[in-house]
Protein backbone atom coordinates (compact mmCIF):
# COMPACT_ATOMS: atom_id res chain seq x y z
CA UNK A 1 0.00 0.00 0.00
CA UNK A 2 1.38 3.42 -0.99
CA UNK A 3 2.06 5.86 1.81
CA UNK A 4 0.14 9.12 1.63
CA UNK A 5 1.47 10.97 4.66
CA UNK A 6 4.39 9.18 6.35
CA UNK A 7 7.91 9.04 4.95
CA UNK A 8 11.16 7.59 6.33
CA UNK A 9 10.99 9.81 9.43
CA UNK A 10 7.38 10.68 10.18
CA UNK A 11 5.32 13.20 8.21
CA UNK A 12 7.18 16.13 6.70
CA UNK A 13 6.43 19.03 4.35
CA UNK A 14 6.19 22.78 3.92
CA UNK A 15 4.34 24.37 6.82
CA UNK A 16 0.75 25.45 6.16
CA UNK A 17 0.71 23.57 2.86
CA UNK A 18 -0.10 20.03 1.75
CA UNK A 19 0.66 17.56 4.55
CA UNK A 20 1.67 20.21 7.10
CA UNK A 21 -1.55 22.10 7.76
CA UNK A 22 -3.35 22.53 11.07
CA UNK A 23 -6.14 20.31 9.75
CA UNK A 24 -3.76 17.44 8.99
CA UNK A 25 -2.08 17.85 12.39
CA UNK A 26 -5.43 17.65 14.13
CA UNK A 27 -6.31 14.53 12.15
CA UNK A 28 -2.97 12.97 13.14
CA UNK A 29 -3.80 13.69 16.77
CA UNK A 30 -7.27 12.20 16.48
CA UNK A 31 -6.17 9.13 14.51
CA UNK A 32 -3.10 8.42 16.66
CA UNK A 33 -5.09 9.13 19.80
CA UNK A 34 -7.72 6.64 18.73
CA UNK A 35 -5.07 4.04 17.89
CA UNK A 36 -3.18 4.37 21.18
CA UNK A 37 -6.19 4.63 23.48
CA UNK A 38 -6.28 1.13 24.91
CA UNK A 39 -7.63 0.12 28.32
CA UNK A 40 -9.31 2.07 31.11
CA UNK A 41 -6.34 4.11 32.40
CA UNK A 42 -6.03 7.84 31.77
CA UNK A 43 -4.02 8.14 28.58
CA UNK A 44 -1.16 10.59 28.12
CA UNK A 45 0.71 12.02 25.16
CA UNK A 46 3.93 14.06 25.34
CA UNK A 47 4.49 16.78 22.71
CA UNK A 48 7.81 18.53 22.05
CA UNK A 49 8.89 20.83 19.25
CA UNK A 50 11.92 22.59 17.86
CA UNK A 51 12.17 26.36 17.35
CA UNK A 52 10.34 26.75 14.02
CA UNK A 53 7.70 29.44 13.73
CA UNK A 54 5.21 26.84 12.49
CA UNK A 55 5.39 25.00 15.80
CA UNK A 56 2.86 27.57 17.04
CA UNK A 57 0.53 26.41 14.25
CA UNK A 58 0.86 22.66 14.64
CA UNK A 59 1.20 22.21 18.41
CA UNK A 60 -2.32 23.46 19.31
CA UNK A 61 -3.86 21.54 16.41
CA UNK A 62 -2.29 18.28 17.56
CA UNK A 63 -3.29 19.07 21.14
CA UNK A 64 -6.92 19.57 20.10
CA UNK A 65 -6.94 16.23 18.26
CA UNK A 66 -5.59 14.29 21.24
CA UNK A 67 -7.87 16.02 23.75
CA UNK A 68 -10.90 15.18 21.59
CA UNK A 69 -10.00 11.50 21.97
CA UNK A 70 -9.76 11.80 25.77
CA UNK A 71 -5.95 11.96 26.05
CA UNK A 72 -4.14 14.28 28.46
CA UNK A 73 -1.42 16.30 26.73
CA UNK A 74 1.91 17.20 28.33
CA UNK A 75 3.60 20.07 26.49
CA UNK A 76 7.39 20.27 26.67
CA UNK A 77 8.04 23.34 24.53
CA UNK A 78 11.32 23.46 22.53
CA UNK A 79 13.17 20.23 23.31
CA UNK A 80 15.44 17.83 21.39
CA UNK A 81 13.81 14.83 19.72
CA UNK A 82 15.69 12.36 21.98
CA UNK A 83 14.38 14.25 25.02
CA UNK A 84 10.83 13.57 23.82
CA UNK A 85 11.62 9.86 23.50
CA UNK A 86 13.17 9.81 26.98
CA UNK A 87 10.36 11.76 28.63
CA UNK A 88 7.70 9.61 26.96
CA UNK A 89 9.19 6.65 28.83
CA UNK A 90 9.82 8.57 32.05
CA UNK A 91 6.28 9.97 32.24
CA UNK A 92 4.71 6.58 31.43
CA UNK A 93 2.98 8.19 28.45
CA UNK A 94 1.20 6.16 25.80
CA UNK A 95 2.63 8.22 22.95
CA UNK A 96 5.27 10.85 22.24
CA UNK A 97 5.22 13.44 19.45
CA UNK A 98 8.02 15.66 18.14
CA UNK A 99 7.30 18.59 15.83
CA UNK A 100 10.40 19.05 13.71
CA UNK A 101 11.76 18.77 10.19
CA UNK A 102 15.20 17.99 11.59
CA UNK A 103 17.90 19.57 9.39
CA UNK A 104 15.47 21.14 6.88
CA UNK A 105 15.00 24.95 6.63
CA UNK A 106 12.43 26.70 8.81
CA UNK A 107 9.71 26.66 6.12
CA UNK A 108 9.37 22.90 6.61
CA UNK A 109 8.07 21.04 9.61
CA UNK A 110 7.28 17.46 10.53
CA UNK A 111 5.50 15.16 12.93
CA UNK A 112 7.46 12.28 14.48
CA UNK A 113 5.67 9.73 16.67
CA UNK A 114 7.06 7.49 19.43
CA UNK A 115 5.39 4.60 21.21
CA UNK A 116 5.31 4.22 25.02
CA UNK A 117 8.85 2.76 24.99
CA UNK A 118 10.24 5.75 23.10
CA UNK A 119 10.62 3.84 19.83
CA UNK A 120 9.61 5.26 16.48
CA UNK A 121 6.50 3.59 15.10
CA UNK A 122 6.62 0.61 12.77
CA UNK A 123 5.54 0.87 9.15
CA UNK A 124 2.43 -1.15 10.01
CA UNK A 125 1.28 1.22 12.77
CA UNK A 126 1.96 4.26 10.60
CA UNK A 127 -0.15 2.76 7.83
CA UNK A 128 -2.95 2.08 10.31
CA UNK A 129 -2.84 5.71 11.48
CA UNK A 130 -2.95 6.84 7.85
CA UNK A 131 -6.04 4.70 7.30
CA UNK A 132 -7.73 6.24 10.33
CA UNK A 133 -6.78 9.75 9.20
CA UNK A 134 -8.75 9.32 5.99
CA UNK A 135 -11.51 7.03 7.23
CA UNK A 136 -13.36 7.72 10.45
CA UNK A 137 -10.74 9.80 12.25
CA UNK A 138 -13.58 11.68 13.95
CA UNK A 139 -15.30 8.53 15.15
CA UNK A 140 -15.18 7.60 18.83
CA UNK A 141 -14.98 11.20 20.02
CA UNK A 142 -15.28 11.09 23.79
CA UNK A 143 -18.24 12.70 25.59
CA UNK A 144 -17.47 16.14 27.00
CA UNK A 145 -16.90 14.97 30.61
CA UNK A 146 -14.10 12.69 29.37
CA UNK A 147 -12.17 15.26 27.33
CA UNK A 148 -8.44 15.37 28.00
CA UNK A 149 -6.52 18.25 29.51
CA UNK A 150 -3.28 19.99 28.51
CA UNK A 151 -0.50 21.20 30.78
CA UNK A 152 3.12 22.28 30.43
CA UNK A 153 5.96 20.36 32.06
CA UNK A 154 7.93 23.22 33.55
CA UNK A 155 11.02 21.20 34.50
CA UNK A 156 11.43 19.38 31.17
CA UNK A 157 14.75 21.12 30.40
CA UNK A 158 16.21 20.19 33.79
CA UNK A 159 15.09 16.58 33.47
CA UNK A 160 16.84 16.16 30.14
CA UNK A 161 19.99 17.92 31.33
CA UNK A 162 20.29 15.49 34.25
CA UNK A 163 19.56 12.52 31.99
CA UNK A 164 22.27 13.55 29.52
CA UNK A 165 24.87 14.23 32.24
CA UNK A 166 24.28 10.78 33.71
CA UNK A 167 25.38 9.16 30.41
CA UNK A 168 28.88 10.64 30.86
CA UNK A 169 31.34 8.45 32.82
CA UNK A 170 31.24 9.55 36.45
CA UNK A 171 35.03 9.29 36.89
CA UNK A 172 35.69 11.81 34.12
CA UNK A 173 35.37 15.60 33.86
CA UNK A 174 35.73 18.03 30.97
CA UNK A 175 37.92 20.52 32.83
CA UNK A 176 40.45 22.21 30.57
CA UNK A 177 38.61 21.26 27.37
CA UNK A 178 37.59 24.09 25.05
CA UNK A 179 34.53 23.10 22.99
CA UNK A 180 32.79 24.98 20.20
CA UNK A 181 29.13 23.95 20.25
CA UNK A 182 26.78 24.86 17.37
CA UNK A 183 23.14 24.31 18.36
CA UNK A 184 21.74 25.24 14.92
CA UNK A 185 19.38 27.78 16.52
CA UNK A 186 17.33 24.69 17.21
CA UNK A 187 15.85 22.52 19.92
CA UNK A 188 19.04 22.07 21.98
CA UNK A 189 19.87 25.76 22.35
CA UNK A 190 19.22 25.63 26.12
CA UNK A 191 20.09 22.07 27.06
CA UNK A 192 23.35 21.27 25.25
CA UNK A 193 25.48 24.26 26.43
CA UNK A 194 24.31 23.70 30.01
CA UNK A 195 25.29 20.03 30.01
CA UNK A 196 28.83 20.64 28.72
CA UNK A 197 29.37 23.59 31.08
CA UNK A 198 28.13 21.64 34.11
CA UNK A 199 30.59 18.85 33.26
CA UNK A 200 33.47 21.33 33.33
CA UNK A 201 34.08 22.29 29.69
CA UNK A 202 34.79 25.79 28.46
CA UNK A 203 31.86 26.15 26.07
CA UNK A 204 31.89 28.51 23.11
CA UNK A 205 28.27 28.29 22.00
CA UNK A 206 26.93 29.50 18.65
CA UNK A 207 23.54 29.00 17.06
CA UNK A 208 21.78 29.65 20.38
CA UNK A 209 19.56 32.59 19.43
CA UNK A 210 16.51 31.11 17.69
CA UNK A 211 13.95 33.54 16.28
CA UNK A 212 11.59 31.10 14.55
CA UNK A 213 13.13 31.45 11.11
CA UNK A 214 16.90 30.95 11.57
CA UNK A 215 16.94 27.24 12.48
CA UNK A 216 19.63 25.44 10.42
CA UNK A 217 20.32 28.72 8.59
CA UNK A 218 24.03 28.54 7.71
CA UNK A 219 24.63 26.73 10.99
CA UNK A 220 24.34 23.30 12.56
CA UNK A 221 25.39 19.89 11.29
CA UNK A 222 24.35 20.51 7.68
CA UNK A 223 26.28 23.82 7.52
CA UNK A 224 29.33 23.05 9.70
CA UNK A 225 31.60 25.75 8.31
CA UNK A 226 30.54 28.18 11.05
CA UNK A 227 31.64 25.63 13.64
CA UNK A 228 34.93 24.95 11.86
CA UNK A 229 35.74 28.66 11.56
CA UNK A 230 34.99 29.23 15.25
CA UNK A 231 37.22 26.32 16.27
CA UNK A 232 40.15 27.81 14.36
CA UNK A 233 39.40 31.34 15.62
CA UNK A 234 39.23 30.30 19.29
CA UNK A 235 41.84 27.52 19.12
CA UNK A 236 39.32 25.08 20.51
CA UNK A 237 40.03 21.39 21.07
CA UNK A 238 36.94 20.20 19.21
CA UNK A 239 33.83 21.42 17.42
CA UNK A 240 30.39 19.84 17.81
CA UNK A 241 27.47 20.76 15.56
CA UNK A 242 23.93 19.52 16.20
CA UNK A 243 21.00 19.74 13.80
CA UNK A 244 17.66 21.45 14.33
CA UNK A 245 16.15 18.76 16.55
CA UNK A 246 19.50 17.61 18.01
CA UNK A 247 19.19 13.95 17.06
CA UNK A 248 22.41 14.05 15.01
CA UNK A 249 25.86 15.58 15.23
CA UNK A 250 28.92 16.29 13.15
CA UNK A 251 32.28 17.06 14.75
CA UNK A 252 35.47 18.72 13.59
CA UNK A 253 39.00 18.42 14.90
CA UNK A 254 41.22 21.14 16.33
CA UNK A 255 42.26 22.07 12.78
CA UNK A 256 38.65 22.61 11.68
CA UNK A 257 38.48 19.44 9.59
CA UNK A 258 35.12 17.63 9.45
CA UNK A 259 34.74 14.14 10.93
CA UNK A 260 31.59 12.35 9.81
CA UNK A 261 29.32 9.91 11.59
CA UNK A 262 31.13 6.82 10.30
CA UNK A 263 34.39 7.88 11.96
CA UNK A 264 32.54 8.81 15.16
CA UNK A 265 30.84 5.40 15.29
CA UNK A 266 34.14 3.64 14.58
CA UNK A 267 35.94 5.43 17.40
CA UNK A 268 33.19 4.88 19.98
CA UNK A 269 32.77 1.22 18.96
CA UNK A 270 36.54 0.64 19.15
CA UNK A 271 36.70 2.23 22.61
CA UNK A 272 33.73 0.26 23.88
CA UNK A 273 35.20 -2.94 22.45
CA UNK A 274 38.47 -2.26 24.30
CA UNK A 275 36.51 -1.65 27.51
CA UNK A 276 34.32 -4.74 26.97
CA UNK A 277 31.21 -2.59 26.68
CA UNK A 278 30.36 -3.37 23.05
CA UNK A 279 27.41 -5.75 22.77
CA UNK A 280 26.66 -8.16 19.95
CA UNK A 281 30.21 -7.98 18.53
CA UNK A 282 28.83 -5.66 15.88
CA UNK A 283 28.03 -2.13 14.86
CA UNK A 284 24.74 -1.46 13.03
CA UNK A 285 24.80 1.11 10.22
CA UNK A 286 22.93 1.76 6.99
CA UNK A 287 23.70 0.98 3.39
CA UNK A 288 25.21 4.48 3.10
CA UNK A 289 28.10 3.88 5.51
CA UNK A 290 31.56 3.69 3.99
CA UNK A 291 33.28 0.43 3.05
CA UNK A 292 36.23 1.61 5.09
CA UNK A 293 34.11 1.34 8.22
CA UNK A 294 33.19 -2.23 7.31
CA UNK A 295 36.85 -3.17 6.83
CA UNK A 296 37.79 -1.49 10.12
CA UNK A 297 35.24 -3.55 12.03
CA UNK A 298 36.50 -6.73 10.38
CA UNK A 299 40.06 -5.87 11.44
CA UNK A 300 38.83 -5.91 15.05
CA UNK A 301 37.11 -9.25 14.61
CA UNK A 302 33.72 -7.50 14.63
CA UNK A 303 30.87 -7.13 12.15
CA UNK A 304 29.17 -4.24 10.41
CA UNK A 305 25.48 -5.01 10.01
CA UNK A 306 23.70 -2.85 7.43
CA UNK A 307 20.07 -1.71 7.24
CA UNK A 308 18.05 0.49 4.93
CA UNK A 309 18.29 4.24 5.50
CA UNK A 310 16.45 5.54 8.56
CA UNK A 311 17.44 5.44 12.21
CA UNK A 312 14.31 3.50 13.18
CA UNK A 313 15.53 0.62 10.97
CA UNK A 314 18.92 0.86 12.66
CA UNK A 315 17.24 0.67 16.08
CA UNK A 316 15.10 -2.32 15.04
CA UNK A 317 18.22 -4.20 13.88
CA UNK A 318 20.09 -3.28 17.07
CA UNK A 319 17.27 -4.68 19.18
CA UNK A 320 17.09 -7.85 17.09
CA UNK A 321 20.87 -8.44 17.15
CA UNK A 322 21.48 -7.32 20.74
CA UNK A 323 23.80 -4.46 19.71
CA UNK A 324 24.22 -1.20 21.61
CA UNK A 325 25.87 1.06 18.99
CA UNK A 326 24.42 1.99 15.63
CA UNK A 327 23.80 4.95 13.42
CA UNK A 328 24.18 6.71 10.11
CA UNK A 329 27.00 8.41 8.26
CA UNK A 330 25.01 11.65 8.48
CA UNK A 331 25.58 11.74 12.23
CA UNK A 332 22.59 9.95 13.72
CA UNK A 333 24.27 7.93 16.46
CA UNK A 334 22.08 5.56 18.45
CA UNK A 335 23.44 4.32 21.79
CA UNK A 336 20.84 1.92 23.13
CA UNK A 337 22.45 1.77 26.58
CA UNK A 338 21.09 5.30 27.03
CA UNK A 339 18.27 6.11 24.60
CA UNK A 340 16.01 4.60 21.96
CA UNK A 341 16.74 7.04 19.15
CA UNK A 342 19.55 9.16 17.76
CA UNK A 343 20.80 11.63 20.37
CA UNK A 344 23.36 14.18 19.21
CA UNK A 345 24.20 15.43 22.70
CA UNK A 346 24.61 11.97 24.26
CA UNK A 347 26.77 10.90 21.30
CA UNK A 348 28.84 14.05 21.76
CA UNK A 349 29.39 13.16 25.41
CA UNK A 350 30.72 9.74 24.39
CA UNK A 351 33.05 11.46 21.92
CA UNK A 352 34.26 13.77 24.69
CA UNK A 353 34.67 10.82 27.07
CA UNK A 354 37.01 9.09 24.61
CA UNK A 355 38.87 12.35 24.03
CA UNK A 356 39.31 12.94 27.76
CA UNK A 357 40.27 9.36 28.50
CA UNK A 358 42.87 9.07 25.72
CA UNK A 359 44.33 12.57 26.03
CA UNK A 360 45.14 12.77 22.32
CA UNK A 361 44.12 15.40 19.74
CA UNK A 362 40.86 14.81 17.88
CA UNK A 363 42.76 14.79 14.56
CA UNK A 364 44.70 11.76 15.76
CA UNK A 365 41.99 9.99 17.71
CA UNK A 366 39.04 10.11 15.31
CA UNK A 367 40.70 8.74 12.18
CA UNK A 368 40.02 5.04 12.65
CA UNK A 369 40.05 4.14 8.95
CA UNK A 370 40.79 5.53 5.50
CA UNK A 371 37.42 5.97 3.77
CA UNK A 372 36.82 4.74 0.25
CA UNK A 373 36.04 7.55 -2.21
CA UNK A 374 32.27 7.98 -2.16
CA UNK A 375 30.14 10.14 -4.45
CA UNK A 376 26.53 11.08 -3.73
CA UNK A 377 24.25 12.71 -6.31
CA UNK A 378 20.60 13.74 -5.94
CA UNK A 379 18.34 13.72 -9.00
CA UNK A 380 14.91 15.33 -8.78
CA UNK A 381 12.01 13.67 -10.61
CA UNK A 382 8.32 14.38 -11.14
CA UNK A 383 6.05 13.04 -8.42
CA UNK A 384 4.09 10.07 -9.68
CA UNK A 385 6.98 8.82 -11.84
CA UNK A 386 9.10 5.81 -10.90
CA UNK A 387 12.51 6.17 -12.55
CA UNK A 388 13.84 3.05 -10.82
CA UNK A 389 11.34 0.93 -12.75
CA UNK A 390 12.71 2.19 -16.09
CA UNK A 391 14.67 -0.42 -18.06
CA UNK A 392 17.40 2.05 -19.14
CA UNK A 393 17.97 3.09 -15.53
CA UNK A 394 18.15 -0.55 -14.46
CA UNK A 395 20.69 -1.23 -17.20
CA UNK A 396 22.83 1.78 -16.20
CA UNK A 397 22.89 0.55 -12.61
CA UNK A 398 23.84 -2.96 -13.71
CA UNK A 399 26.61 -1.62 -15.99
CA UNK A 400 27.95 0.51 -13.13
CA UNK A 401 28.11 -2.45 -10.77
CA UNK A 402 29.93 -4.45 -13.42
CA UNK A 403 32.47 -1.64 -13.90
CA UNK A 404 33.32 -1.73 -10.19
CA UNK A 405 34.03 -5.45 -10.51
CA UNK A 406 33.26 -6.27 -6.89
CA UNK A 407 35.54 -3.54 -5.50
CA UNK A 408 32.85 -1.02 -4.70
CA UNK A 409 29.15 -0.40 -4.26
CA UNK A 410 26.28 1.26 -6.09
CA UNK A 411 23.36 2.29 -3.84
CA UNK A 412 20.29 3.79 -5.49
CA UNK A 413 17.24 4.76 -3.47
CA UNK A 414 14.31 7.13 -3.35
CA UNK A 415 14.31 9.84 -0.73
CA UNK A 416 11.61 9.31 1.86
CA UNK A 417 10.93 13.03 2.23
CA UNK A 418 11.44 14.57 -1.25
CA UNK A 419 10.95 13.50 -4.91
CA UNK A 420 14.63 12.69 -5.28
CA UNK A 421 16.61 9.69 -6.46
CA UNK A 422 19.76 9.40 -4.37
CA UNK A 423 22.69 7.90 -6.29
CA UNK A 424 25.67 6.76 -4.23
CA UNK A 425 28.74 5.18 -5.84
CA UNK A 426 31.74 4.01 -3.84
CA UNK A 427 35.03 2.45 -4.86
CA UNK A 428 38.81 2.75 -4.79
CA UNK A 429 39.11 4.92 -7.93
CA UNK A 430 37.76 8.51 -7.97
CA UNK A 431 37.52 8.73 -11.74
CA UNK A 432 35.73 5.40 -12.08
CA UNK A 433 33.07 6.19 -9.49
CA UNK A 434 32.55 9.65 -11.07
CA UNK A 435 31.93 7.99 -14.44
CA UNK A 436 29.55 5.40 -12.99
CA UNK A 437 27.60 8.05 -11.09
CA UNK A 438 27.42 10.33 -14.15
CA UNK A 439 26.00 7.55 -16.32
CA UNK A 440 23.34 6.56 -13.75
CA UNK A 441 22.32 10.19 -13.15
CA UNK A 442 22.01 10.75 -16.90
CA UNK A 443 19.75 7.70 -17.26
CA UNK A 444 17.46 8.98 -14.48
CA UNK A 445 17.36 12.46 -15.99
CA UNK A 446 16.48 10.98 -19.37
CA UNK A 447 13.34 9.44 -17.85
CA UNK A 448 12.17 12.95 -16.96
CA UNK A 449 12.31 13.96 -20.63
CA UNK A 450 10.35 10.92 -21.91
Amino acid sequence: MTRKYFGTDGIRGTANEGKMTAEIAMRVGMAAGRHFTRGDHKHRVVIGKDTRLSGYLLEPALTSGFISMGMDVILLGPMPTPAVAMLTRSLRADLGVMLSASHNPFQDNGIKLFDHDGNKLSDEIEMEIERKMDNGYNEHLVPSPKLGRAQRLNNAVGRYIEFAKNTFPKHLRLDGLRVVLDCANGAAYRTAPSVLWELGAEVIAIGTEPNGTNINDQCGSTHPQAMCNKVIETRADIGIALDGDADRLIICDEQGKIIDGDQVMATIATNWHENERLKGDALVATIMSNLGLEHHMKSLGLRLERTQVGDRYVVAAMQELGCNIGGEQSGHIVLCDFNTTGDGLVAALQVLAVLTEKGRPVSNLFKSFDPYPQLLKNVRYSEGDDPLANSHVKQAISDGESSLNGNGRVVIRKSGTEPLIRVMVEGPDDRLIATVAKDIVASVQAVKRD
